[in-house]
């Protein structure tokens, strides 16, 4: 069977956790789920524990290193990829991304790479979100959009499907980032390298319960690193131009496209 391993990051999700590991295997088939807990003080990884005990399908790593929502997908990635699971999935643990969802955006790894949840694209909608959170949202992705010239409209999106043999192709060893910033890298690294993504539009629902990770530190690194990016790509686009050799093609892309609802 092509299975597929959902990956989902931990911290203080204790309320959280039991029901999105329901809907998960309940809407999935074929499904498998690993918890990754960066040694949560309110117990999630002990309940992670005793759900692995109760069900085949899931799945454990407790990490003593607390290095940010990058670390732990990263973590993640590697424990699934050297399992042989054939699609990996990015997904939150407090309910945002419907694990009702999921079955229709795997099913576009027959033709993609990389598979979006985005909502800001025909379809795609937030519920319960402040307006000063979605105005902070679109502006992060059309900040991304310009700089990096890439016409992805949800590259901070945290909800995504990966071929196994796609992520093997991002040098994930040197991805440094973290936070919202971790969504942008891994998207920009898979239209430069000429990936096929497409975004599929998803509800996005606020959470019910617990904090948002969200702070000022994420936003800024965000701003700081995608700028640095798009600066570089601007030096190397002049050299080149000096050199005679031509602008750097845009990757705005040949490779990504929107899936209607």
């Amino acid at each position: 069977m092509l299975n597929t391993l959902v990956v989902i990051p931990t911290y203080n999700e204790i309320d959280n956790l039991e029901p999105i590991v329901a809907r998960v295997l309940a809407a999935n088939a074929h499904t498998d789920v690993l918890i990754v807990d960066d040694s949560s003080p309110d117990g999630t990884g002990e309940l992670a524990d005793a759900l692995a005990e109760r069900h085949p399908e899931v799945h454990v790593l407790h990490r003593t290193v607390k290095d940010g929502l990058g670390g732990a997908y990263l973590a993640g990635f590697a424990w699934g990829l050297a399992r042989g699971y054939w699609a990996l999935v990015e997904m939150d643990a407090d309910g945002s991304h419907r694990p009702e969802d999921l079955p229709r955006m795997v099913d576009q790894l027959v033709e993609h790479d990389l598979v979006l949840g985005s909502r800001w694209v025909p379809g795609g909608r937030v519920v319960n979100w402040p307006r000063r959170r979605e105005l902070l949202s679109r502006g992060g992705n059309a900040y991304a959009r310009t700089v990096l010239a890439i016409d992805v409209r949800d590259a901070t999106g945290g909800y995504r499907v990966f071929r196994a043999d796609a992520l093997r192709r991002l040098d994930l060893a040197d991805v440094a980032s973290q936070g919202y910033c971790f969504q942008v890298d891994l998207v920009w690294r898979a239209l430069q390298r000429g990936l096929r993504v497409v975004e599929v539009p998803i509800v996005f629902v606020e959470r019910e319960h617990g904090e948002s990770k969200m702070s000022g530190a994420i936003v800024g690194e965000s701003l700081i690193r995608v700028t640095v990016w798009g600066l570089r790509r601007a030096v190397q686009n002049a050299v080149r131009v000096i050199r005679g050799r031509g602008a750097l093609p845009s990757v705005r892309a040949v490779s990504h496209r929107v899936l209607p609802r």
